[in-house]
């Protein structure tokens, strides 16, 4: 067995680590565990067609203020996305009709996620 330390997150941890190949008797092995398969995603609001306005950063989408079929213009705001303790307004990049919203109030959003698309 050889001792190392590991730091993860800035939390240091002891660990030992068996090399493979010892000439010893390999321990019995334990049953492996069950694999679970992860819950089936939610089928994502498909995107319309034109230029997306996407999530600057991640967070909550606290309002909508468009729909789909709404004219805006370039500057309006969109959505209202909570991020950091901090609302930050979403505005449209250019003037059209919304041909899509895929994001509701109370969504979580990431980096790059569509929050509306205008034609």
């Amino acid at each position: 067995m050889k001792r190392y330390n590991i730091t993860v997150n800035g939390k240091t941890y002891d660990v030992e680590v068996e090399e493979a190949g010892t000439g010893s008797a390999p321990a019995a092995a334990a049953a492996p565990a069950p694999v679970r398969s992860a819950p089936a995603a939610p089928a994502a609001a498909p995107i319309g067609e034109g230029t997306p306005v996407k999530a600057p950063m991640t967070g909550n989408i606290l309002d909508v203020k468009v729909s789909v079929g709404q004219a805006v213009t370039k500057g309006q705001v969109v959505a209202v996305l909570e991020a950091m303790k901090m609302e930050n307004d979403i505005v449209a990049i250019a003037d059209g009709k919304i041909t899509s919203v895929p994001v509701k109030k109370g969504d979580t959003v990431q980096t790059d996620d569509v929050i509306v698309t205008i034609a």
